[in-house]
């Protein structure tokens, strides 16, 4: 491909899930239903964690942005897809294409900004927990929950400008859910993804740098609570960190894989389904993570259901 092939390009051809229309429609509400429980189990931890005086932490003031997070993480491609499934169509305008590219990295590097930050927040109280309110006090919350907007939007506006100011070439269609960076450089002119693959660097090193900071702070965790003499005392300790750790290493590993994998010019349903992994599964997972084990959040959610079905009695 060369510039010679260059046509102006005012939107792009999104792959559905299979060719006949019956399994497509299945597809979609499959989609449909994750997204509905993602939506729901997200929205019931922001309630709980907002409506509850018990939760009133900065563990739980960051689970209820992480969740905010989720939501629209998943809402950035997951919905359109739903629609173009149930459509029959499978095209997206340039600009809603740039917007989804957008939002969706955006929401990404703020995701792995916000694990970090609640990192911090387990190593500080399991490994410093007398002074964990002087640490973790109110301006240090905010302070945290500005960086990671603010790293969300500058990775989102580096990752797009970058992928978008090279011309496309050839066929405009993005093998593809929805527009995904490595899918849209694919169709760049000859070596014009340059520039990309230096915004990709950069990310990726700021990546590894979230990662190795993760990875020490679970590593300070880990000695600490093993020197916990008491085994009600270490059991307490996991308890708090094992579901952060569980979705740390979901969105990690299913992130990673898919982009470490090597692409293919006609992409198989696995590859569809690898997808999946990391757009949907985190999202929808994530609510179940972290009430299943969490005693308080168990029973911050069974208030919450006790006081709607008194309020609908009355």
């Amino acid at each position: 491909r060369n510039m010679a092939n260059f046509t102006a390009v005012s939107g792009f051809l999104l792959m559905g899930f299979s060719a006949k229309p019956e399994l497509e429609v299945l597809w979609a509400s499959l989609f449909l239903v994750l997204y509905l429980v993602a939506l729901t189990g997200n929205t019931l931890i922001i309630a709980a964690t907002s409506m509850d005086d018990s939760l009133y932490s900065p563990m739980y003031f960051f689970l209820k942005h992480l969740s905010f997070l989720d939501i629209c993480y998943i809402s950035v491609t997951v919905p359109r897809s739903i629609c173009n499934s149930f459509r029959h169509t499978s095209s997206i305008s340039l600009w809603e294409c740039i917007l989804q590219c957008l939002a969706f990295v955006l929401c990404g590097s703020a995701e792995l900004a916000m694990l970090t930050v609640m990192s911090y927040d387990r190593y500080v109280a399991i490994c410093l927990p007398l002074r964990y309110e002087i640490i973790m006090n109110v301006n240090t919350c905010i302070h945290g929950i500005l960086a990671v907007w603010i790293s969300g939007v500058i990775s989102g506006v580096m990752h797009t400008s970058a992928t978008f100011s090279i011309h496309f070439c050839g066929a405009n269609v993005i093998h593809q859910f929805f527009c995904e960076v490595p899918q849209l450089l694919k169709l760049a002119c000859s070596d014009e993804y340059v520039s990309e693959l230096g915004v990709t660097a950069f990310l990726s090193l700021v990546v590894l740098l979230c990662f190795l900071s993760i990875g020490f702070s679970y590593t300070r965790i880990f000695s600490t609570v093993l020197w916990i003499p008491s085994a009600e005392g270490r059991a307490k300790a996991f308890a708090t960190c094992l579901p952060h750790l569980a979705v740390v290493t979901l969105f990690l590993s299913t992130g990673a894989f898919e982009f470490l994998k090597p692409h293919s010019d006609s992409p198989t349903a696995l590859d569809f389904l690898l997808t999946l992994f990391y757009t949907v599964l985190p999202p929808t997972l994530n609510p179940m993570i972290y009430s299943l084990r969490n005693k308080a959040m168990k029973a911050a959610l069974q208030r919450i259901v006790k006081r709607r079905k008194a309020y609908l009695f009355c």
